[in-house]
């Protein structure tokens, strides 16, 4: 009992209590104990905790999934990460520049597990709790520009979801920047727009994994719905920052 009370003032110190009370399991609890012990570590890549709930974004994307996808598939990048040496990372810089370097000569290694990391801890901050299903639209300067350069977000919507549903195996899908223009792309497996060996580079405004672990416990093969619901969640808020930070 004392051991759960040290773990309760370990993650308040954290400032993780909020996700605490929601996640009541001893499973649950479990997984948040390894996020604390990881934040109060020496490694040089760290899993951060979800700024919600497991829970928080049913109906659309199942509170199973939430934690095997965080806790163990992202914990996995992480941990093969700061178990593997390198000698062309600089981690003076922060993770997403990291990215910016990665060429074809980087090892499978880091590159797989380095944007598995970096695509995860951008994809959970893109999301965020609607669970009563309200409309959800981009504004401001972000909504403009999707208008610009798709015309309106409908059309917008319809290519994105084509471009995701379309893609063969793993991978992300993703709304970029580039010579000041939206676009819409797709990287293979944990490759990202950042990095040297992407087709189409830009910066990032809005991402969606489209590996099968993302959805596979609640829709099956069905890649579709789970992108038609997904529009339910995407963090606009989150997107027009990195929009205005281009």
């Amino acid at each position: 009992m004392s051991d759960r009370r040290d773990f309760f003032k370990k993650i308040g110190l954290l400032g993780l209590s909020g996700i605490a009370t929601k996640l009541v399991s001893n499973d649950q609890l479990s997984a948040l104990e390894t996020l604390g012990n990881q934040s109060t570590s020496s490694s040089p890549f760290t899993l951060a905790p979800l700024p919600y709930a497991y829970n928080a974004l049913e109906p659309f994307i199942d509170e199973q999934t939430m934690m095997i996808h965080h806790t163990k598939h992202h914990q996995a990048y992480v941990t093969k990460l700061n178990e593997t040496p390198s000698t062309n990372i600089d981690f003076l810089v922060d993770d997403m520049t990291k990215c910016k370097h990665i060429d074809s000569t980087t090892s499978a290694v880091i590159r797989n597990n380095l944007g598995g990391h970096v695509n995860h801890t951008l994809f959970w901050t893109l999301l965020k709790p609607n669970k009563e299903s309200k409309p959800n639209s981009p504004s401001g300067k972000l909504a403009e520009a999707i208008s610009k350069d798709f015309k309106s977000f409908d059309e917008f919507k319809k290519q994105f979801s084509e471009k995701a549903a379309k893609h063969f195996g793993s991978g992300w899908c993703w709304l970029i920047l580039q010579n000041g223009k939206l676009m819409i792309t797709t990287t293979p497996n944990q490759d990202n727009p950042l990095m040297k060996v992407a087709e189409q580079k830009g910066n990032i405004i809005m991402a969606l994994d489209v590996w099968e672990h993302a959805y596979y416990l609640k829709y099956q093969n069905k890649r579709a719905d789970y992108i038609a619901n997904w529009w339910n969640l995407a963090n606009w808020e989150k997107a027009e920052e990195l929009y205005q930070s281009r």
